[in-house]
């Protein structure tokens, strides 16, 4: 351990009971500061039952009854929301704990938030905290300023003998040793209980006046389910977007100069033999350029899925594989685009996976709307076996499908055939 490791060491254990002295001190502040603000939801319930019992008419006996329990629950309610404030407030600047407020109720004018408040689920939980666990934490906030207060009192009995009394008041001091050892005792547990209080009402309270921890974890679901589906959508759009820049950029350079390379080389007849080879190299490099262009632009974004559809995308794909593929679609309804381009990515891979890895003769693939789910159903009869992580590339396939919540099932049996389904929501 080095001097300077050892030197703060040293400064953490003789800061130590300080520390300790501190954290007493704020638990038991925080503890007695709550005692005013978890009586006053209680005080509000009662003033009205107090004040009907003391001054009800005789006469109006029912209808007094009537109004004190209206006027106890509008009570509670009107101060549910700046208690719940102030709560807020003391837990921040006294434990530095914040509890995220819950989000108002809707309405376009403030009585129509108050009637909607109502049916939220967060009002009646702060009002269960004021009124259930608010009077139980008050009386532990009073018992431990009882237990500073009292054991300080007591502990100082046996000096008070010497102190403050007069000659011959105490004739023995058994009584006030025991007084003093009973002050010290209590004095010894007033830390304890202020720490359980403190531990209790930061439960309770970041149960009751927080967001309920389900709602949120499902709003924030909901939250990540919109962001990804934006990123996915940026994703589709910023493809689409490389494509037709591609198509209508570097492609038709590539065309004009291959089309220029080929008339030289049929025109230029009287050049000597190196330069019309030159010239012929130039424009089989700009064909095969030109070709593998091509093949990138369908690997971004096919531009016939988007003008013809997935039927006639899907069909293409069929008749580039080097095997005989019976193509079915049934989808009457276009789903979004995001949806298109991943069901004809999924085909895609599949058939490039049945060419490579299946040793299979043929294959089928069947792409059918049911309601809101487009199934996709790619099947071969090759050798089988197929499983994710056997390297085939089913693992991108399932990532793929999952990145619109899309589902993917395997079946492949060892000796075949192969059944790959795929289901995509495509809700519209």
């Amino acid at each position: 351990m080095t001097s300077v490791a050892a030197g703060r060491r040293g400064r953490r254990i003789a800061l130590a009971p300080l520390r300790g002295i501190a954290a007493t001190a704020r638990d038991s502040t925080f503890a007695v500061a709550g005692i005013p603000v978890h009586l006053v939801a209680l005080g509000a319930l009662i003033a009205p039952w107090t004040v009907f019992l003391l001054f009800r008419p005789r006469a109006h006996g029912e209808f007094g009854l009537l109004c004190a329990a209206l006027l106890s629950v509008g009570l509670v309610l009107a101060l549910r929301a700046p208690l719940t404030f102030i709560q807020r407030h003391r837990f921040w600047s006294m434990l530095g704990i914040d509890i995220p407020a819950t989000t108002p109720a809707a309405g376009a004018s403030r009585p129509q938030r108050a009637v909607a408040s109502l049916r939220t689920e967060s009002t009646w939980r702060q009002v269960l905290y004021h009124l259930a666990a608010g009077p139980l934490l008050a009386l532990g906030g009073l018992l431990t300023l009882g237990a500073w207060a009292g054991g300080a009192a007591m502990a100082s009995a046996f000096a008070y003998r010497y102190i403050v009394a007069t000659p011959g008041q105490f004739q023995s001091p058994k009584p006030l040793i025991a007084l003093t050892v009973v002050g010290a005792l209590v004095l010894l547990i007033a830390p304890f209980a202020a720490v359980g209080i403190r531990w209790l009402d930061v439960r309770v309270a970041t149960a009751l006046l927080g967001p309920n921890r389900s709602a949120e974890l499902e709003r924030r679901v909901e939250t990540l389910s919109e962001s990804r589906a934006g990123v996915v959508d940026a994703a589709d759009a910023e493809r689409r977007r490389i494509e037709r820049d591609l198509h209508d950029g570097a492609q038709q350079r590539l065309v004009s100069l291959a089309m220029n390379l080929g008339m030289a080389r049929e025109n230029l007849a009287d050049l000597p033999p190196d330069a019309r080879r030159v010239i012929a190299e130039a424009h089989d490099e700009a064909k095969e350029a030109l070709a593998e262009l091509r093949i990138l632009i369908r690997g971004l974004h096919p531009a016939v899925l988007e003008d013809r559809g997935l039927d006639a995308a899907l069909s293409g794909i069929a008749a580039r594989a080097p095997l005989p593929v019976k193509v079915t679609v049934d989808v009457p309804v276009r789903g979004t685009p995001t949806v298109a381009a991943v069901a004809y990515f999924v085909v895609s891979e599949c058939l490039t996976n049945v060419a490579r890895h299946a040793q299979a003769s043929k294959a089928e693939v069947d792409v059918r709307r049911a309601g809101d789910v487009l199934r996709i159903r790619v099947l071969d009869d090759g050798a089988g076996g197929a499983a994710p992580g056997a390297g085939s590339g089913l693992a991108s396939l399932a990532q793929r499908a999952r990145s619109v919540d899309g589902t993917l099932a395997i079946d492949s049996p060892v000796g075949g055939p192969t059944s790959i389904t795929v289901e995509l929501p495509c809700g519209s």
